[in-house]
Formats: structure tokens, sequence, C-alpha cells
């Protein structure tokens, strides 16, 4: 039987939508979509950079939290808003994963939840 792990961040949009923050089943780990909010709901970062390096350090903490690290992720998929923006958050992807390499994927979408929002991310992650 599959042992599975919810984990939440508190925010309230996980019981109003019916989500987790982390899942973690058996060795997999998916994170949710992450955008650039801190714990008192503020949006981080001004700039593609800024909240694509704020997103992957978030996701690390929630990694952690079943005993994960960066190094376990194989998959990011990255909502962005304008592509234009992808050399910087490839920037900030890779200062994270330039070793790790784990595939990724990058799309462009209309626009998500705030309109200050400029990115998306989610991690999938196996324990080895």
């Amino acid at each position: 039987m599959n042992k599975r792990i919810n984990i939440s961040s508190g925010a309230p949009w996980e019981e109003k939508v019916g989500y987790s923050r982390v899942v973690k089943v058996d060795n997999h780990i998916f994170v949710t979509g992450t955008v650039a909010v801190d714990d008192e709901g503020e949006i981080i970062g001004d700039n593609a950079f800024e909240q694509a390096d704020f997103i992957i350090s978030k996701i690390e903490v929630y990694l952690n939290k079943v005993n994960a690290k960066l190094k376990d992720v194989v998959r990011t998929r990255i909502f962005v808003t304008n592509i234009d923006d992808w050399k910087e958050i490839g920037k900030a992807h890779h200062k994270y994963f330039g070793e790790i390499k784990p595939a990724t994927t990058m799309v462009e979408v209309s626009r998500l939840i705030d309109k200050n929002l400029l990115l998306e991310i989610e991690a999938d992650a196996i324990i080895s």
C-alpha cells in the first residue's frame, strides 16, 4: 500500500480549492504551482529573476519538510506571463538547478491569479 503524506502551507486557498502544497507518495514528491508570495501574502520581487529566485527557495523549504532536497527534483514546470522573461527566469533556475539539470518546461500563459505575479513553478522530485 502506498503511503501518502499531504503538507499544507496554511494558505486559505488550500482549503477553498482543495489542494496541498506538497504531496508525497512513497518516494515521489509533487510540489504544487508556487508563486512569489510570502507567508503574509505579500508578493516578493518586481522582476522575473527575483520572483523565480524566491519561488525556487520556497520550493526548497517545502521539499525539506518531506526530507527531500533540490537535488531530488526531476522535473520543473514554469508558467510565465511573458515568455520574453525566459533569460531572467532561466538564470534563477540555473542558480539552483545548474548541476542537477531536471527536465523542465516553460510555457507562456495569459495570466496568473494576480497581475503582479510573473511566473509560477511546479516541481516533481524522487528520493532515491
